[in-house]
């Protein structure tokens, strides 16, 4: 037996939308207004804004020590997009090193069934966590 009272109908969610948010003043909104950009570093392509930590494969540096990043397939701020073609001329991302690490233990299990044959590993991946301090473009 069900009871009714657990299906209640949900609110619809309101996304704004850059339109819905005042261009002027103070507003919940502004993270939609700030500059972003999406660069590539290890293979693997990063959305960030400043003052965004994000851990990246890892990277030859101190802690402390700044790090660019050229590599920048698209910056955007607002409604005012722009696209590389495969870069963007001039767009730039700087960070400072936060510190070094390793990830969590992937256990790797090779098994053959009636071969009396088990192998077992561990990975563990390094990265480096950086904290976006700046985004230009030119």
């Amino acid at each position: 037996m069900v009871c009714a009272s657990l299906f209640v109908a949900a609110k619809p969610i309101k996304i704004p939308r850059f339109s819905d948010v005042p261009a002027t003043g103070d507003n919940q909104h502004a993270e939609h207004f700030k500059m972003y950009a999406v660069f590539i570093t290890g293979g693997k392509q990063y959305r960030v804004k400043e003052g965004d930590r994000i851990r990246v494969e890892k990277l030859v540096g101190d802690e402390g020590a700044s790090v660019d990043f050229d590599q920048v397939l698209m910056m955007g701020e607002g409604d005012d997009v722009k696209i590389g073609a495969p870069y963007v001329a001039g767009g730039k991302v700087t960070a400072t090193v936060k510190g070094q690490g390793r990830g969590k233990k992937v256990n790797i299990i090779k098994f053959r069934r009636r071969k009396h044959h088990m192998k077992r590993m561990g990975h563990r991946q390094a990265y480096t966590e950086v904290e976006i301090t700046g985004i230009t473009a030119v």
